[in-house]
């Protein structure tokens, strides 16, 4: 394997930078909680529709039960209502965003002071690469956030980050550093860029599969219906799709100009493609066959364990042309 090519290292900023993603672990679990609150306790949903009763007396019209432990008393007629979210809980997931704008701001200046600090883009090796991740998949809940009411996925996307960064501080990390002769090309900033924005998409989209399966219809549940967090998911994968089949793409190019072709089934290249496939074949699935509910969130869970496998299992069990992202030993 090639040396890395020697260059100066900003040891205060990158100091400052391993401090910022600690700092971020601790704000995505301050959010997770603030989520956590308001899913508990402000979203109240009822399984059932309302019941009627028979008001006393012969002849009585029928009218709607109370909800059990009101109180009612008999001969009275009381509409079933669904019981408010308590204040407190929505000014928990209110303050839950706030809390993972901020997380987001300091994940951001920890990618940046760690870029600056080495001079090139921050995502050469596993660590840098799984925050970067971490970031992007935050990125996409925060920027669907705007769009859509989801924040009900703020808990499990937040923790998510948490994870991911907390095993890439323990796991994963390596002194801010030079990098191989490869890694020294515009190609990184076109090829990694993408994968990692589509990931971060892929895993709002896992997110939203996983609750799905967790998610019982017919029952009461602070989870949303189903047939939304398939909505979600589906939204998801579209965008990301396209912007995965650009990294293979773009991967394919850049491993021509540094190799000398465009496939040489190293292990990192075939699980890459087989996650495009497993995510192509949801997608057709759902335009052609019609395939809607628990079989198309399957293979849509399918593709995303290809995706984790190709993001961190590729470089714990097989070596390859990529091994320059190998795990620290």
């Amino acid at each position: 394997m090639p040396a890395p090519v020697s260059q100066a290292v900003n040891e205060t900023l990158a100091m400052v930078s391993d401090q910022l993603i600690l700092v971020t672990v601790l704000l995505y679990l301050a959010a997770m909680i603030c989520f956590a609150l308001e899913l508990a306790f402000g979203r109240v949903r009822t399984a059932a529709p309302a019941r009627t009763r028979e008001l006393v007396g012969a002849g009585g019209p029928a009218l709607p039960a109370e909800d059990p432990g009101e109180g009612a008393g008999e001969g009275t007629a009381e509409t079933t209502r669904t019981p408010q979210p308590a204040g407190w809980a929505v000014r928990a997931g209110i303050a839950g965003v706030v809390i993972a704008w901020i997380a987001w701001a300091g994940n951001l200046a920890g990618i940046l002071t760690r870029g600056i600090a080495v001079d090139r883009w921050p995502w050469a090796n596993m660590y840098e690469f799984v925050v970067a991740i971490c970031f992007a998949a935050v990125t996409a809940f925060l920027a669907l956030l705007i769009r859509q009411p989801i924040r009900y996925l703020g808990a499990f996307v937040t923790v998510t980050a948490a994870l991911g960064l907390g095993f890439a501080v323990l796991f994963l990390h390596v002194q801010a550093g030079p990098v191989m002769p490869a890694l020294h090309s515009y190609w990184i900033a076109i090829h990694v860029t993408a994968a990692i924005v589509a990931s971060g998409l892929f895993i709002v989209a896992g997110v939203c599969a996983i609750l799905y399966l967790i998610r019982q219809d017919g029952r009461p549940s602070v989870l949303p219906a189903r047939e939304t967090l398939e909505r979600v998911a589906h939204r998801a994968i579209v965008i990301s799709f396209p912007i995965w089949t650009f990294a293979v793409i773009a991967g394919a190019l850049w491993a021509d100009r540094a190799w000398g072709r465009y496939w040489g089934w190293d292990p990192k290249e075939v699980w890459a493609f087989v996650t495009w496939v497993v995510y192509a074949a949801y997608l057709h699935a759902r335009a052609t066959a019609g395939w809607r509910g628990k079989a198309a969130m399957i293979i849509s869970l399918v593709a995303f364990g290809c995706l984790l496998f190709n993001l961190v299992g590729v470089n714990i069990f097989f070596s390859g042309l990529h091994s320059y992202a190998d795990v620290p030993k």
